[in-house]
């Protein structure tokens, strides 16, 4: 009997070692990642320079505390602020503590306005973690329910819908922020309309509230740019980081600017491994990697790819209701649940993953290849046409 606590459905395999976007078993079995560790592993496995650079740090230094300066993570903040715009940032281990610390920064702003219930605009279907705050911002009654009370203080609007928000606008004057995805991942890929970010900053400038991004998924490269806010005009004022970050190690970071970057004084928000020296270190690893391999624009390149051949590939299947995506954030969504498609793949020596119950969702790492992508679209489509066929 496992001792570990039952809160995952795993799936039936256990990796031994990685190598690029390749897996293999205990029984030595390979297996092509198309998940990426959930968006985490954009180096792919065991990259030698992310490798080299952790293991330096680590006989060096690992954890001091935020109590001393950290210079590791000085020169963190300096990089993401010099790439993104952004005036500073606060490290933690997750995007679920991003995301609070955002949302702690947003109230105690509102606060700072003299507004009693400072209340944020959340989306419906998104994602934002699983702590009290994040989930209550979150638009799924799924992973809700069973946890009432949740905390007040969001207003819920449809997704990628202007009009929803400049309703809110008009009869709430208790906003202080909205907080979006600028691509859902959970709610099923879901891509806005190119103008909706830039809406939002219009909306948000208009009444003086905060723009703040949730880019813990689609961060960090993904989507082809260092975020993905840089494809259209739309500075947040609030912007967090996760997941790919660190490919692998776990760190969070939640970046602002502007008056946001001067809301938080000292001891009002910490973490106590967050900014570690380990986990800067993966993290400037990471960023100067993809910066020298060049993987922004691959990314970007490889995905519009991948999506043309799936196009092809299922060209004519009525079941398949749509293919999106952006970069290397991809959904290929049926016209059916198909939570079963993830166990069938791992058979064939294939991870992929379901979201919003319907939805096929690869991440492939950002140093796959493009032999390693048509692999890819070859056997997930394959899979895909026999899943439907009943085979």
């Amino acid at each position: 009997m496992s001792h570990v606590m039952n809160t995952y459905k795993r799936l039936p395999v256990s990796f031994e070692h990685g190598e690029g976007v390749w897996l293999w078993d205990g029984a030595g079995r390979r297996y092509l990642d198309a998940v990426s560790g959930v968006a985490v592993n954009g180096l792919g496995h065991a990259h030698p320079e992310l490798v080299k650079a952790i293991s330096e740090q680590a006989g060096r230094l690992i954890h001091t505390s935020n109590l001393y300066e950290v210079a590791k993570q000085e020169a963190l903040a300096d990089r993401l602020c010099a790439l993104s715009g952004m005036d500073n940032a606060f490290f933690c281990n997750s995007g679920a503590e991003a995301n609070e610390a955002a949302i702690k920064l947003a109230r105690l702003h509102g606060h700072g306005r003299g507004i009693e219930v400072p209340t944020i605009v959340v989306m419906e279907k998104s994602f934002h973690g699983r702590t009290m705050a994040t989930l209550s911002a979150t638009g799924n009654r799924k992973v809700q329910a069973g946890f009432e009370p949740l905390l007040s203080g969001f207003a819920r609007v449809p997704y990628d819908d202007i009009p929803a928000v400049e309703q809110v606008a008009a009869h709430n004057k208790s906003i202080v922020a909205v907080l979006v995805e600028p691509y859902q991942g959970e709610g099923g890929v879901q891509v806005p309309e190119a103008n909706y970010l830039i809406e939002l900053r219009r909306i948000c400038d208009q009444h003086g509230w905060l723009l703040m991004l949730d880019e813990v998924q689609c961060g960090t490269g993904r989507s082809g740019k260092w975020f993905a806010f840089q494809h259209g005009d739309a500075v947040p004022d609030v912007m967090t980081l996760a997941k790919g970050l660190g490919s692998g190690v776990p760190i969070g970071a939640c970046l602002a600017r502007g008056a946001a970057a001067e809301v938080f004084k000292a001891g009002n928000h910490g973490s106590t491994f967050g900014g570690n020296p380990l986990a800067c270190s993966a993290a400037l690893a990471t960023l100067a990697i993809i910066e020298k391999e060049g993987l922004l624009a691959h990314a970007g390149k490889l995905g519009e790819r991948i999506k043309a051949g799936f196009a092809e590939k299922l060209s004519g299947i009525q079941e398949v209701a749509q293919i999106r995506g952006q970069g290397l954030m991809i959904g290929i969504e049926l016209d059916r649940p198909c939570l079963e498609l993830p166990l069938m793949a791992l058979e064939r020596g294939l991870l992929i993953n379901v979201t919003a119950d319907k939805v096929v969702r690869l991440l492939p790492a950002l140093v796959m290849n493009e032999a390693e992508a048509q692999q890819m679209v070859d056997e997930v489509s394959a899979l895909i046409i026999d899943f439907l066929r009943g085979n």
